[in-house]
């Protein structure tokens, strides 16, 4: 549908507004996202999802490791040491719901896109935010951006393998994406239920969940394959180490064998 004269105005307007309120926010957060450019060239880290196959024992083998982690993954800090190098959260309604336990975090790194600050009008302590975009690619794969300039892809994991390829790591682990839920869309926007399927590592993480979002995994495997691709052609590779689940578009690989 073609957008009307007023619409493309206050489009225009918004797009401007919204320039200017990035060129001062970057202007005096740009060093905090600059000093991460390769800062880790060569290495490996991990990408830890909040799928019912993380455990206790394989995040108490990751203390020493660059990690990612995202939402409410805090839920299992009273039972480990470990902490997540980088903390990501970009949806919303988990932001709304959970905003008082996210200002509480005591972590080093927390990346929370721009949006959140300037349409929801909601900030976060300590936050370093990242611009991001969100485009719909029904017919074709996300684009990967290998700045900070993150492009949306249905899952906060496709955001955190952005920001690991612009930090420079060249091997990516990922566990607990298990890529599989009791409630979920398909590529039709039809609702399934599997009351077989846990969602998440603890039944508490998502008591709200007639509040948020349901996952579509046609967008998110779209996302995981434009993810492959852009890594396999630039010497960078990204395995599924993650204890089962649904997700086969990355190559698999024993956790355990990491460490010997």
């Amino acid at each position: 549908m073609k957008k009307s004269i007023k619409e493309k105005i206050i489009l225009c307007k918004y797009n401007t507004t919204l320039k200017f309120k990035r060129f001062f926010l970057y202007n005096k957060k740009r060093n905090n996202l600059e000093t991460l450019k390769n800062k880790y060239k060569g290495q490996r880290c991990f990408i830890v999802g909040n799928g019912p196959s993380l455990n206790l024992e394989d995040l108490n083998k990751l203390k020493n490791e660059k990690t990612f982690a995202f939402n409410r993954i805090y839920y299992i800090f009273d039972k480990t040491e470990w902490r997540p190098s980088f903390y990501i959260t970009e949806d919303i309604k988990i932001i709304s719901n959970s905003l008082d336990e996210i200002n509480k975090l005591n972590l080093k790194n927390i990346f929370v896109p721009d949006i959140i600050k300037f349409d929801y009008k909601i900030d976060i302590n300590n936050a370093i935010y990242f611009k991001e975009t969100i485009e719909y690619f029904e017919d074709r794969l996300p684009n990967f951006s290998d700045n900070m300039d993150i492009y949306w892809g249905g899952t906060v994991a496709y955001t955190a393998m952005q920001m690991a390829v612009y930090m420079g790591f060249k091997e990516i682990y990922l566990i607990g994406v298990d890529h599989n839920f009791r409630v979920s869309q398909d590529s039709n926007g039809n609702i399934k239920v599997d009351n077989s399927v846990k969602d998440y590592f603890c039944d508490n993480y998502n008591s709200d969940k007639d509040e948020l979002y349901i996952p579509n995994l046609n967008n998110s495997t779209k996302a995981y394959m434009a993810a492959k691709k852009y890594c396999d052609e630039h010497d960078v590779t990204i395995y599924n180490a993650t204890r089962g689940g649904k997700l086969e578009v990355f190559e698999r690989v024993d956790f355990d064998k990491l460490f010997d």
